[in-house]
């Protein structure tokens, strides 16, 4: 067995590595921009607020709660041109579903003044969600 270490090139001190070299760096323009977008956007959650305020006045026949207060809206994605709310039933065959879609998606258009899309999600409605316990 040999004590002594395989001697080692050294790099000099102001050239890059291979690693450094090889791996580009990100355009400024898209810093920037990464920068200038703000983290919360309080008109985009003034207009999602006011939309789920429309929204209180779409009320389950069954149960007389309306689809907020059930829990029942998911998510609203507002665009510029059109938007879009994904939703889920209280029961997978409700047969109020299409008056329902109907009435969410007037109440929503009459807020954001474009059409919006109503998506019906396959999740499970659990009561706990809307703190109703039976």
């Amino acid at each position: 067995m040999s004590d002594t270490i395989p001697a080692v090139e050294a790099a000099p001190v102001n050239a890059p590595s291979a690693a450094t070299a090889a791996a580009p760096e990100p355009p400024a323009a898209e810093s920037a921009a990464d920068q200038a977008t703000p983290a919360f956007d309080p008109v985009r959650r003034a207009t999602e607020l006011a939309v789920l305020d429309a929204l209180r006045s779409v009320v389950d026949p069954e149960l007389g709660m309306d689809v907020v207060e059930l829990a029942l809206i998911r998510q609203i994605a507002i665009g510029s041109e059109s938007s879009e709310i994904k939703m889920i039933l209280t029961t997978p065959f409700c047969p109020y579903a299409g008056s329902m879609v109907q009435q969410i998606k007037d109440q929503a258009e009459s807020v954001l003044e474009h059409p919006v899309k109503v998506t019906l999600l396959a999740e499970r409605w659990d009561p706990r969600d809307a703190g109703l316990m039976w």
